[in-house]
C-alpha cells in the first residue's frame, strides 16, 4: 500500500464523466496547504492538451507539450484541470499546432463561453465543483467538436504494447502516408514522429507508476525499455532527456518520492500501460 499522502499536498486523478470519455483522458486535482512547503511539479508530455485552472485565476488552455515544464506550486494552491486526449483537440477552438508549448487563458479562444467559465469556476465554492464546472464547459463544445477517427485509429496503433510503428500506420490504415500526417498534424498539433514519442514515454511512465502504486521497485531500465517499445536503454535515455528533461535514473528517482505521496495516477496510468484496453478507476464525481 503506497504511504499516505504527507500533510499538506494531495493530487488525484480520475476518469471524466462518461459522456466525455472519447475525448478526456482523465480529470486531475492538485493541492498544495496552506502551510506547507512550495511543491515541484513536473508538467510532462502526453499527446493531448489540458484545460486548467488555478483556483483564484482565470482557466486556461494549455496545449500540446513537446518537452517537459516544471512549475513550482506555492503554499494554498490548488489546481484542476481536464486533460484531453490526443486528437481532441477540435474542442480547443484554434488549430491545436497554434498551441503548442503554450498557455493561453480561455476566454481568449472560447469568448463569451470562456467568460462564463471563468465565473463559474471563480464562484466554485470546492475544488469538485470548479472541476465539474470544467467538464460541463468541454461538454457544452463537444457536440461539434467530433474527433477525427482515422486519427484516433492511429493513436491506438502508436500505443504501448501494440507499437505498430508510423511507417506501417498508412498500410494498416488503408490511406496515403501524405494525409495521415497532414490529418494527424490537424488533430493533434504535432507530427507522427513526435507523438509516437509521447506515447511511448507514457507507457514508460506508466509501467513505473504502476509500480510505485503496488509499492515495488520497477523493473531494470532495460527491462523497463523493452516493455515500453525502445530498441534498447540508451534509446530510452536519450528520449527521456529529450521529453522528460533528466535522465532515467534520475526522473524514476523523482518520481518514486511523489508516488509515495500517495499521490494517485491510476486513472491515467491504466489507459497507458503496453497492451491496455482501458482505465478502470471510477468516474470521478
Amino acid at each position: 500500500m503506497p504511504a499516505a499522502d504527507p500533510p499538506g499536498q494531495r493530487y488525484v486523478e480520475r476518469l471524466p464523466v462518461p459522456a466525455l470519455a472519447d475525448v478526456v483522458a482523465t480529470v486531475w486535482l492538485q493541492e498544495v496547504a496552506a502551510g506547507a512547503p512550495a511543491q515541484p511539479h513536473r508538467n510532462l508530455p502526453h499527446g493531448g492538451a489540458e484545460i486548467v485552472c488555478t483556483l483564484g485565476g482565470a482557466p486556461c488552455i494549455t496545449g500540446p507539450r513537446t518537452t517537459a515544464l516544471t512549475e513550482v506550486l506555492a503554499p494554498g494552491t490548488t489546481v484542476v484541470g481536464v486533460r484531453l486526449r490526443p486528437g481532441a483537440a477540435a474542442l480547443l477552438g484554434v488549430p491545436p499546432a497554434e498551441l503548442v508549448d503554450r498557455t493561453v487563458p480561455v476566454d481568449a479562444l472560447w469568448g463569451r463561453a470562456g467568460t462564463v467559465l471563468t465565473g463559474r469556476v471563480d464562484a466554485a465554492g470546492s475544488p469538485g465543483v470548479a472541476l465539474a464546472a470544467l467538464q460541463h464547459a468541454v461538454l457544452a463544445r463537444r457536440s461539434d467538436a467530433d474527433p477525427d477517427p482515422l486519427v484516433g485509429e492511429a493513436v491506438r496503433l502508436l500505443a504501448p504494447g501494440r507499437d505498430a510503428g508510423v511507417a506501417a500506420l498508412p498500410r494498416l490504415l488503408s490511406v496515403s502516408e501524405r494525409t495521415l500526417r497532414r490529418r494527424c498534424q490537424a488533430a493533434t498539433g504535432v507530427g507522427l514522429k513526435a507523438l509516437h514519442r509521447t506515447l511511448r514515454f507514457q507507457g514508460f511512465l506508466a509501467m513505473a507508476q504502476e509500480a510505485f502504486a503496488a509499492g515495488r521497485t520497477p523493473d531494470g531500465l532495460a527491462g523497463l525499455a523493452v516493455r515500453a517499445g525502445y530498441a534498447d536503454q540508451a534509446h530510452l535515455t536519450r528520449e527521456c532527456v529529450r521529453l522528460a528533461g533528466t535522465t532515467p535514473r534520475a526522473f524514476l528517482a523523482e518520481s518514486a518520492q511523489a508516488c509515495a505521496c500517495g499521490h494517485d495516477h491510476a486513472a491515467s496510468y491504466q489507459q497507458a500501460l503496453p497492451g491496455a484496453a482501458q482505465a478502470t478507476t471510477p468516474v470521478a464525481s
